[in-house]
């Protein structure tokens, strides 16, 4: 058991980052400090609303984040395990007796010809907002091609259809690989309903992008004044800079209580964290869980004891096809997808509410961590409110 007052720092203020940084702060004797580039919680899963704008998908730190949680907005540059040190893009550092790496996820390299130059994204806030800005200056009539078929790229086609949108949705072999067949089927149905043009085939891969066009590998060329590529997500190579152990993606490589395998002061949450013997998919849903399970292995070990393996536990996939329709295909505890769904506009309000549901774990979340604070018992005790400790160090900066 640790004495004294244990310092733990946050890499990263996304779901799993910052679930995890309220549960430690409601310890008795834990000091947190999250370590985020943006002043802001963004809610990555409403992006493609701020595209179109139902959403701004923004929320501030002082509704999702604990009081008593100290913010530095900076970028990690590398963490250096050996002195339990952090250092920051503006040129600070932080020092940990424990670090959570919650670093989270971004666009992948396209790796094909013209696509970084000309295409756009909506993997993160900047770049929702970049093709938010181009959207406005096009005409409504013009052609948008969205290349992609997992939830984000569905999610997105659908969107700006219901706006009225020419969409072009490139699939690659087959619309959302990853729903059963029956939960396929509505999708496919209220795309058509939204009129956008779903291509999908052996060949229906995008091999390169231009200006105004994109060209298929059969062999046609599709005007596009707006191209949006949402194929493939990675992870920073901050681990990776550090001398960590990654698996193949650049993910920090955990035994089963998340606790990276080259170091026991260092656990992992979110998307940048692989188990070696539990893979799992790159989710909001799985975040919340990874970063409960990442303070809880973090509070064991100040307490003496050993950390428990963490077991996640899916419940489906929600994808919203604009404001009035959606479909929710349900999955096994392991997330393999069964013939369960509920689509239309039920499916839209399911959708609504699996948006809602975590955004809400974090602000109660936030609410304990500023009011209550545990023993090594267990057991809380009602504390009064610190006071604002969160800040913007003057020399800090922002990183896009």
């Amino acid at each position: 058991m640790m004495n004294g007052n244990v310092e733990v720092v946050v890499v990263g203020g996304g779901y799993g980052g910052v679930m995890a940084a309220n549960r430690l702060a409601r310890r008795d004797g834990v000091s947190v400090t999250l370590v985020n580039r943006r002043p802001d919680f963004v809610e990555r899963i409403r992006l493609h609303q701020l595209v179109t704008g139902s959403d701004d998908a923004v929320e501030g730190f002082g509704e999702v984040l604990g009081g008593n949680v100290r913010l530095v907005v900076d970028a990690a540059t590398r963490i250096d395990a050996a002195e339990r040190r952090v250092s920051l893009a503006g040129g600070g550092t932080v020092s940990y007796d424990y670090l959570i790496y919650a670093v989270g996820s971004g666009a992948a390299d396209p790796g094909v010809p013209g696509a970084a130059e000309f295409a756009y994204s909506v993997s993160d806030l900047e770049r929702a907002e970049r093709l938010r800005s181009a959207l406005a200056e096009t005409p409504a009539t013009a052609p948008v091609t969205v290349v992609g078929a997992g939830p984000t790229g569905i999610e997105t086609a659908a969107e700006l259809a219901e706006l009225g949108r020419k969409v072009t949705l490139v699939c690659g072999s087959v619309l959302g690989p990853y729903l059963h067949a029956r939960g396929r089927r509505p999708v496919a149905r209220r795309l058509a309903e939204l009129g956008v043009t779903v291509l999908e085939g052996p060949r229906a891969w995008v091999t390169e992008v231009t200006r105004d066009a994109v060209q298929l590998d059969d062999g046609r060329r599709l005007p596009s004044a707006v191209t949006i590529w949402t194929a493939g997500f990675r992870v920073p190579d901050l681990a990776a800079r550090s001398g960590l152990r990654t698996d193949s993606e650049g993910r920090l490589l955990t035994d089963a209580t998340l606790t990276s395998v080259d170091d026991v002061r260092i656990v992992a949450a979110g998307d940048a964290a692989a188990m070696m013997d539990r893979p799992f998919r790159m989710s909001c849903q799985a975040a919340v869980q990874l970063g409960a399970g990442a303070a809880a292995t973090i509070l064991r070990r100040i307490a003496g004891k050993a950390p428990a393996p963490v077991r996640l536990m899916f419940a489906g996939q929600c994808i919203s096809l604009g404001r009035n329709g959606g479909v929710t295909q349900f999955s096994y505890l392991d997330d393999r997808v069964n013939a369960l769904h509920i689509s239309g506009r039920l499916g839209a309000k399911v959708k609504e509410f699996a948006c809602r549901f975590p955004l809400n774990l974090l602000v109660s979340g936030a609410r304990k961590a500023s009011s209550r604070t545990s023993h090594g018992d267990g057991t809380d005790r009602l504390e009064t409110p610190q006071p604002e400790h969160r800040t913007t160090p003057s020399n800090t900066r922002g990183a896009a």
